[in-house]
């Protein structure tokens, strides 16, 4: 089969890699501009880096629906794949291959459609996550589901190592979704809509913990927001850091600060918070307790 693959950050590469590997044609890949960064210079998509890696050709749009209908319409594709691809196709890119486009998602359809599933999983206590491989709709992760393959979340689990899981597995599902179209074995089921939930784009405020925070809500943050925004406390005008963090017994006024044992606690909504990792502004990362032996005015401070 001819295929073009959309993709454009580190969670796309598995993908890429394994229908690239399985013997399916991969005519194209489309991905996003190069981007500015450090020091001015430009950082190309990592799908970019691995797809040259790979000898396939390249393309990147700013904006696919306004720029690049003909040249998708011109290599004839028999399906699309998409995978964090961060553009909304149009109906008439949707239109163009033969067997629509079938897109790679990190949960459990219909849960969680949008932009940040993997975060809000982790966010809202789940247990279980995985990935669904769907055929896209114009409306936003609606689209029929083809397979979903199921991940528990273990309590060491971040973002971080959930995305490395779900691109693992959600490029097994992509390859035996299309080794089941080439064989005229594929089915497609609606979603329950009645059943959806969604979660939205993740910002740097999001990431806050303040003092009327629930203490286990703050610790879902922590892994959640691990690599990145990372969660952070702010006292005394400071913003805080925490890596790494557990559930504690409240001891003394909520916002404050406590140190019990050499160790760096701060007093919650419901409990306190344990910092066991965290990293000033412009310092380097430490444990809770070294924070402590050098900043014992902490303990003077309280959070909003």
């Amino acid at each position: 089969m001819r295929l073009i693959f959309l993709g454009t950050p580190d969670f796309a590469i598995p993908a890429l890699r394994a229908i690239h590997a399985s013997g399916h044609t991969i005519v194209a890949v489309i991905t996003q501009p190069d981007k500015e960064g450090k020091r001015l210079v430009m950082t190309p998509p990592a799908v970019k880096v691995e797809a040259e890696r790979l000898g396939l050709p390249v393309y990147q749009f700013a904006s696919l629906r306004k720029e690049g209908v003909e040249l998708v319409r011109s290599l004839s594709p028999d399906v699309m794949v998409t995978a964090a691809f961060g553009q909304i196709l149009s109906q008439e890119l949707l239109d163009i291959p033969t067997h629509g486009v079938f897109n790679v998602h990190g949960s459990l359809l219909p849960k969680y459609r949008g932009s940040s599933p993997i975060q809000t999983a982790l966010l809202q206590g789940e247990k279980q996550t995985g990935v669904t491989i769907m055929r896209t709709a114009y409306a936003v992760d609606s689209g029929d589901i083809i397979l979903k393959k199921e991940l528990p979340i273990l309590p060491e689990d971040t973002s971080g190592t959930l995305f490395d899981k779900i691109a693992s597995l959600g490029a097994e599902g992509i390859v035996e979704a299309l080794d089941l179209l080439e064989k005229g074995k594929i089915t497609y089921t609606p979603q329950d809509h009645s059943q959806a939930t969604f979660c939205k784009m993740i910002t740097k405020e999001d990431a806050e913990i303040f003092s009327n925070t629930q203490a286990e809500k703050a610790c879902l943050m922590v892994r959640a927001y691990s690599p990145w925004p990372i969660a952070y406390l702010t006292a005394g005008g400071e913003r805080l850091k925490v890596y790494q963090a557990e559930a504690a017994a409240k001891q003394g006024e909520q916002g404050t600060f406590f140190a019990q044992n050499g160790e760096l606690f701060v007093n919650l909504q419901s409990g306190a918070l344990h910092l066991i990792s965290v990293q000033a502004e412009n310092k380097k990362r430490m444990s809770g307790s070294d924070y402590l032996r050098g900043h014992q005015a902490i303990l003077e401070k309280r959070i909003g």
